[in-house]
């Protein structure tokens, strides 16, 4: 028996290896900045294989790997508040993930790239938003971030820039973050569950993915105070961007 084997169906060597190599730098991203790995991986990732089954899988990774975190989470965050944004997103996942699971792989792959590009802008805006705390907008925002999760996995920019412009201690902040992610996860897995999305063949490529995954992760996070945070945040834009432009599928005849 050989490697290829245990390789999920219609996923051929090369896919798999190339999945690999984005899960690492992906990863990278992630255990230096603590962001920024589905914003690589997905434009990426979808233009490899089909979105359907690359969403199933970085959801399957980022559970696993996100879950140790949660515990201390729980004990820090204000949870009250955090429940309040949880409220919009326990709509807008299920929203974005119906619109994966129906929608044709090129015109997901486009809303995919143009979500990211603009996720990009507002990250390089350095936008926090500042003013007061009202509950619709936090549900607003929860729900922004859902359907960005259940579509594509990519919920992350609205959901930090929301929170770290909160007047709070920057480590309530990433408790909310991780708390809200642990939970707006969840969802994602009971709806890409329902919907048939969380498969037999996402659950493999995980198990071969994934341990990559977790490199990037640790060589990332062992970068960290070794070098420019402001070099190496500079290096995950200029990523986010090639992997937005590479995974546009006009480029598909040129590329792949």
């Amino acid at each position: 028996m050989t490697f290829a084997d245990f390789l999920p169906k219609d996923v051929s060597l090369t896919i798999a290896m190339a999945l690999c190599a984005v899960a690492f730098v992906s990863g990278t991203a992630r255990g230096f900045s603590g962001f920024g790995s589905a914003l690589i991986f997905m434009p990426l990732a979808s233009s490899i294989a089909a979105p359907r089954l690359v969403a199933a899988l970085l959801l399957v990774i980022d559970f696993v790997a996100a879950a140790p975190l949660l515990p201390d989470a729980w004990r820090k965050a204000d949870r009250k508040a955090t429940a309040v944004i949880v409220l919009g997103a326990l709509v807008g996942v299920p929203v974005g993930t119906y619109f994966l699971s129906v929608l044709e792989p090129v015109t997901t792959r486009w809303i995919i790239s143009g979500f990211v590009a603009a996720l990009l802008l507002l990250l390089l805006s350095g936008w926090r938003y500042r003013g007061k705390d009202h509950a619709w907008l936090s549900v607003g925002i929860g729900g922004l971030s859902g359907f960005c999760s259940g579509l594509a996995q990519t919920g992350g920019p609205p959901i930090v820039g929301y929170w770290l412009g909160r007047p709070i201690a920057p480590i309530v902040a990433r408790a909310n973050i991780l708390l809200f992610f642990g939970a707006s996860d969840l969802f994602s897995m009971i709806s890409y569950a329902s919907t048939g999305l969380i498969s037999r063949e996402s659950l493999l490529l995980s198990l071969i993915v994934g341990p990559v995954y977790a490199i990037g992760v640790a060589f990332g996070a062992s970068l960290f105070g070794r070098t420019s945070e402001k070099v190496f945040r500079g290096i995950c834009y200029a990523l986010i961007a090639i992997a937005v432009i590479a995974g546009l599928p006009v480029l598909d005849g040129i590329l792949r």
